[in-house]
């Protein structure tokens, strides 16, 4: 047996890397608008750089993106046309709060989700959607310093009530906060933090991330308390680590690194600090400061299911004197068996069975894979037409190792949705020419284009692996 008769299979976006129309339908300005591309988008992402406002020195990607906002509904036919059966998105929080702490939400925000909702329900696909992927108000990092500050914690919750109010007939499956430990790796974007001269920038991050976690947990208490339908789940960047030799100080340095990956998610899934984490944390003095009820809370409120990127592993050396290799915002040692695509990542379909097993045999909850794909400089032909084969090969080899995980090693997989249906940008590095989609958008580097939507040659392709359930690929 392979994939079950329900499995959802789909694809996945992001609001700030599709939607565009930032200042349209009564919308706020978010952290993620104001990352720019070029040389200073890494210092703004990790927040050492503090901008809240565009200049005229930067271009803004989000700004526009690939104008989902206006497009949703050709983008929508397209995702219906490939069979999809699911499309995880997220929410703008400023489309619905455009400061974040009002008390009343923004008609116009909420009526435009909702004609996107319709419009899946028209094709049969069920929305999965991201409450917070790499978002917050900017007004709430200039008043509240983000994340930081435990207020948050209730203006989230209000969003999430509104949500799962008006959307009660719509949405059953919600994710709490995108890839949460890259909290630790980009704490602007994950979090709105801009760090101070002289500020204990770990001890911020892990308050913040605290704030968070516990935003999580009440948010699954409330999303319960609205719909018993609903299913909430946590979402973390993952990627096995593996060491660099048979060294055991390298092997010991993957489990370290193994540990800080899973640290959040064992909070989310399991409903207490880990002991690791607690001894750690204390040592440094960077412990965060909890109130009363939270360890009740997140006791109370674990997670329905895991869900999870997965682009490629890591390989983990102790001297830290190896070359490199690119990744999902982690930057690793070199694996000298594995080859690379063109952003100097990992390719690494083995490692995607083995990170599903690890997962499963840590948490034994229902898994969702919710972002996997290949960026490529994509290069069309006179009409526009892409003949992506290694984009194919990859999904091909990835969705292969998936397939084995479930048939073979009995993992509990609800579904699969790739990164990304449509080309978008990319959040890493801001880039249009990174290209993931089964759908080339005809919008180049430099923000000119049509933004008209060509199939690629992958889009047939996936169209036929849904169709046949994954069985032929």
């Amino acid at each position: 047996m392979g994939f079950s008769k329900d499995f959802l299979w789909g694809g996945a976006s992001a609001a700030n890397q599709c939607e565009g129309g930032i200042d349209e339908g009564g919308r706020g300005l978010a952290n993620v608008d104001v990352c720019p591309a070029g040389a200073d988008r890494n210092a703004v992402i990790t927040g050492h750089k503090k901008m809240l406002r565009m200049d005229g020195s930067h271009r803004y990607p989000a700004a526009e993106a690939v104008d989902f906002y206006h497009r949703f509904r050709e983008d929508i036919r397209l995702f219906g046309e490939m069979g999809f059966k699911v499309y995880r998105m997220s929410i703008a929080w400023t489309r619905i709060f455009p400061h974040g702490d009002e008390e009343e939400p923004e008609e116009e925000g909420l009526r435009f989700y909702e004609d996107v909702f319709k419009e899946c329900r028209k094709y049969g696909i069920q929305p999965l959607v991201t409450i917070s992927h790499f978002d917050c108000p900017v007004y709430l990092i200039e008043r509240y310093g983000g994340w930081r500050n435990r207020k948050m914690v209730d203006f989230y919750l209000h969003l999430c009530r509104i949500l799962f109010t008006r959307y009660k007939d719509y949405v059953t499956h919600w994710l709490t906060f995108n890839e949460i430990n890259m909290i630790l790796h980009a704490p602007f974007m994950g979090a709105g933090l801009c760090f101070e001269e002289g500020e204990d920038e770990e001890k911020t991050k892990y308050q913040a991330a605290h704030h968070e976690l516990v935003a999580s947990a009440l948010a699954t208490k409330l999303a319960h308390e609205v719909n018993p339908e609903n299913k909430v789940g946590c979402m973390f960047a993952a990627g096995s680590v593996y060491p660099y030799s048979c060294r055991p100080e390298d092997v010991w340095e993957a489990l370290l690194t193994d540990q800080e990956n899973y640290f959040f998610v064992d909070v989310q899934s399991r409903g207490y600090y880990p002991s690791y984490a607690v001894k750690r944390l204390e040592k440094r003095g960077v412990f965060p400061q909890m109130q009363p009820e939270d360890k009740d809370i997140l006791r109370q409120y674990p997670v329905d299911f895991i869900s999870f990127s997965y682009y490629n592993s890591r390989c983990i050396a102790a001297s830290k004197e190896q070359e490199k290799a690119e990744g999902n915002l982690f930057q690793s040692a070199k694996n000298p068996y594995l080859k690379f695509s063109g952003w100097g990542w990992p390719i690494d379909p083995l490692g995607f069975r083995i990170t599903l097993n690890e997962i499963y045999d840590r948490y034994q909850k229902p898994m969702f894979v919710v972002e996997n794909g290949l960026g490529a400089a994509d290069c069309p032909d006179g009409e526009g037409y892409v003949e992506d084969d290694y984009r194919i090969e990859y999904l091909r080899e990835h969705i292969r190792a998936m397939r084995a995980a479930v048939e073979e090693d009995g993992v509990d997989l609800m579904g699969y949705t790739s990164w990304a249906p449509i080309d978008l940008i990319s959040a890493g590095t801001g880039e249009m020419k990174k290209r993931y989609g089964f759908v080339y958008v005809d919008k180049q580097e430099d923000g000119s284009g049509t933004l008209e939507r060509i199939k690629k040659k992958s889009f047939y392709w996936y169209q036929h692996v849904i169709k046949t359930n994954g069985e032929e690929l």
